[in-house]
């Protein structure tokens, strides 16, 4: 027996229905892995197609917030071990911590964890066996009483539903929502690489709001291990390599000397370990479900890094998704499923709008704040 968000789950009971659900999850990331392993907790037969040959993780760190954390352990993943717990502050250019008044420290707590290591968790918790590599989806045919799912090469698999978890640039949302194709953050541009930790301060700055539109610093993501990142609204001209980009934005972080140890951080970081990233957002969507298909995780509403919840919300997803399976119908639990998120979202993207238009430093502080508490303190769905 389990609880998720008041909701007494038993899976032994969950179980006994005439036949396992049969469930396809496009995208073998850290939603798609960890919706396999909660379905597979309610008796679903899953299959899991990751067009890569390999599980890989797309980027260096992830923070994961108490609500994504509590998902993962209801369904029999232990995240606690893989990375490090922070408890944020923010920063000015001189280095002067902030917090907005009326919060405390449950309101700027995650575990900041390596995407490697949480993909191998996630991958070993639903079981090799059951993820396709090199596995492409082309299309579905979506159809009342079940849906079938094409493959590059022609192979054509037949199941109960299908789950699109496959990213901002998801095939399965083109299929279901022709011309929703992920948009350019208009100028907006992410660099972030895990090094080796040298002598720099183990709690790291976490993120500094500096001038011209930058935000960035760094943390102790494991041990002996350490993640810087910067970031930049309309960046401009992007000229010289990758490093001299992040150093160039980075120096945006620095008044006086400070901040000199991310900067040597940069200026040591391999050319090739260096991720840059353009964002892309994914627009307001009419639905996010089909007859027997749903969206989930970025896929469904991918949006800016800057909030620092992306993963976390997705992972929210995954559970509010499973409660409905365990005690619906699937037509009826996609439903429950969509209306759920899909208004928690609104609020999401009025929080993601306001946090990017903060006005300094301080101002920061207060709105990024203001958005942790509501994620924290209200129900997922």
């Amino acid at each position: 027996m389990c609880h998720y968000d008041g909701v007494a789950l038993d899976w032994s009971r969950e179980r006994t229905k005439e036949r396992e659900m049969h469930t396809v999850i496009a995208g073998g990331g850290l939603v798609g892995l960890t919706t396999a392993a909660a379905l597979r907790r309610i008796g679903h037969d899953v299959t899991v197609l990751e067009q890569a040959p390999e599980i890989r993780a797309a980027g260096a760190g992830i923070g994961l917030w108490a609500n994504a954390v509590r998902v993962l352990d209801d369904v029999g993943v232990d995240v606690r071990a893989l990375g490090q717990e922070i408890t944020a502050w923010f920063f000015d250019p001189a280095g002067k911590p902030l917090r907005a008044n009326g919060y405390d420290d449950s309101d700027h707590r995650f575990l900041l964890v390596p995407r490697p290591a949480l993909n191998t968790v996630l991958a070993d918790a639903v079981g090799r066996d059951r993820i396709r590599l090199s596995a492409r989806l082309t299309g579905f045919e979506d159809h009342a009483d079940e849906v079938v799912v094409h493959l590059d090469g022609g192979e054509s698999l037949r199941a109960d539903l299908l789950i699109g978890a496959d990213g901002v640039h998801s095939r399965v949302r083109a299929r279901l929502l022709p011309g929703s194709d992920a948009q350019e953050h208009a100028g907006h541009y992410a660099w972030r690489a895990i090094v080796p930790a040298g002598d720099e301060r183990p709690e790291g700055t976490v993120l500094t709001i500096g001038t011209a539109g930058t935000r960035g610093g760094y943390t102790r993501v494991a041990e002996g291990r350490t993640m810087w990142m910067v970031n930049q609204f309309e960046t401009g001209p992007l000229p010289g390599t990758k490093r001299d980009r992040a150093l160039a934005r980075a120096r945006n972080l620095a008044d006086a000397g400070r901040h000199d140890e991310l900067l040597r951080m940069i200026a040591a970081t391999p050319e090739d370990t260096i991720l840059e990233n353009r964002i892309m957002l994914v627009p307001p969507l009419p639905h996010w479900t089909g007859s027997r298909v749903a969206l989930i995780g970025d896929a469904a509403h991918g949006l800016s890094p800057h909030i620092a919840a992306g993963g976390t919300l997705g992972v929210e997803d995954v559970g509010v998704l499973r409660t409905a399976l365990a005690t619906s119908d699937p037509t009826g639990a996609l439903k429950r499923y969509e209306d759920s998120r899909r208004a928690r979202f609104e609020r999401v993207r009025e929080f993601s709008a306001a946090v990017e238009k903060a006005v300094g430093p301080a101002d920061f502080a207060e709105r990024y704040a203001a958005f942790s508490h509501w994620m924290l303190t209200t129900a997922p769905g």
